[in-house]
């Protein structure tokens, strides 16, 4: 089944995070996902989310997004988005 990889991220240091851009996009591919969305404007239709940059990959399966998450490949790029922004993110499964 689908998996989706969904990110809400506060960049505050723009030229680290591009460092890690440089590096998370090609992981992803490299584990075969793909971005659905890429930090687009986002507005708020119910609740008090205010998401600062959503990101969200698509992968095969939830087995597929694990893989990736925790290959050396995206566990590099990731160590450098922790010094340049804050994250929450989850895998959910899709239709």
């Amino acid at each position: 089944m689908t998996a989706y990889v969904i990110f809400d991220i506060d960049v505050y240091d723009p030229e680290q995070y591009g460092a890690y851009r440089e590096l998370a996009g090609p992981s992803v591919a490299q584990y075969g996902g793909r971005y659905v969305v890429r930090g687009g404007p986002a507005s708020t239709l119910e609740g008090a989310w205010d998401p600062k940059r959503v990101v969200v990959l698509e992968f095969d399966t939830v087995e597929e997004a694990r893989t990736w998450y925790d290959s050396p490949a995206y566990r590099a790029a990731r160590a450098i988005r922790e010094r340049a922004a804050r994250a929450e993110a989850i895998i959910v499964e899709g239709a």
